[in-house]
């Protein structure tokens, strides 16, 4: 057990399960700003009244779903852009130097 114990410590499991927890909940978290907030906001200037997530075109028989991708890249955008500042903000963009 003390092996196992040992090898969770050295390669960082623990922050890495933590990060994946906090990961899952920052994309939720993003996901409902996405769908709750801005998707209403944007169906509205764009002229969708059921919010821009059912926003299509229809060609023929296919139903092109212009809206979902915009909030799919919409949502995208905001998590990276919440990755990015949580990298630089605990500044773990920065190399350690062995001492």
């Amino acid at each position: 057990m003390k092996g196992f114990i040992d090898f969770i410590k050295k390669q960082g499991v623990v922050g890495l399960a933590v990060g994946f927890i906090l990961g899952g909940a920052v994309s939720k978290l993003v996901a409902a700003v996405v769908e709750d907030i801005i998707n209403p906001l944007l169906g509205l200037l764009l002229g969708s009244v059921q919010g821009l997530n059912e926003a299509f075109f229809q060609i023929g028989t296919a139903k092109i779903m212009w809206g979902h991708f915009i909030n799919t890249i919409v949502d995208f955008l905001i998590i990276a852009l919440v990755v990015y500042f949580g990298v630089r903000l605990l500044r773990l963009d920065k190399k350690e130097e062995n001492k």
